[in-house]
């Protein structure tokens, strides 16, 4: 088994990627393989809506001057994935956005992809805007027939300067525990397959 983390920061050693790495932390005590994607702080394009890649069906976008395609071929071979993004203007980074748009398409259309794989999101943020960038990340796994794992409270960790999310005794404990039941899901799930 295997867990893909993809950091939407362009802070490559942030607070999202300390949350990431938290959550990928009690993953890893289950004996579960991980990776993390450094998406954010790559320029990448966003969803033309051609629907190439419906058409094509080769998994890929046909849009290939970017990492994207990279992202999502170690999406389709994962079975976990966890999204993380710090909170820009209420919402996802612009690199997390256009993984979202084109993975979507690409997955659902050539075959849904993703289905019955295990998705968690995971915030950083200084003040607000969590739930409409949670929901987004979110709203890809559900699109694509994923299971989504709960945990004792929202996904997120509050911090302004890197490194502060460690601060968040509450966001840490939120970590751990999603990390610990998306564990435990993929266990259940791959015992029955």
């Amino acid at each position: 088994m295997k867990v893909l983390a993809i950091n939407g920061s362009p802070r490559k050693n942030g607070n999202t990627s300390i949350l990431i790495n938290k959550v990928l932390d009690e993953i890893k005590k289950e004996g579960i393989e991980t990776e993390v994607f450094q998406l954010g702080g790559n320029l990448v394009r966003g969803c033309t809506g051609c629907r190439q890649c419906g058409e094509i069906q080769n998994k890929r976008c046909i849009l290939e001057d970017d990492i994207i395609n990279d992202c999502i071929a170690k999406m389709i071979e994962a079975d976990g994935i966890i999204l993380g993004s710090p909170v820009y203007y209420s919402n996802v980074t612009t690199e997390m956005k256009a993984l979202i748009d084109r993975s979507g398409v690409v997955t659902k259309s050539n075959g849904a992809l993703l289905r019955h794989k295990v998705g968690a999101s995971v915030v950083a943020l200084r003040r607000g805007g969590n739930g409409h960038a949670f929901n987004s990340m979110n709203y890809l796994f559900l699109a694509n027939e994923m299971i989504i794992p709960g945990s004792i409270y929202w996904n997120m960790g509050l911090g302004k300067a890197p490194g502060e999310v460690n601060d968040d005794e509450d966001g840490m404990k939120n970590m751990r525990n999603l990390g610990q039941n998306m564990a435990w899901l993929l266990k259940k799930i791959n015992n029955y397959t």
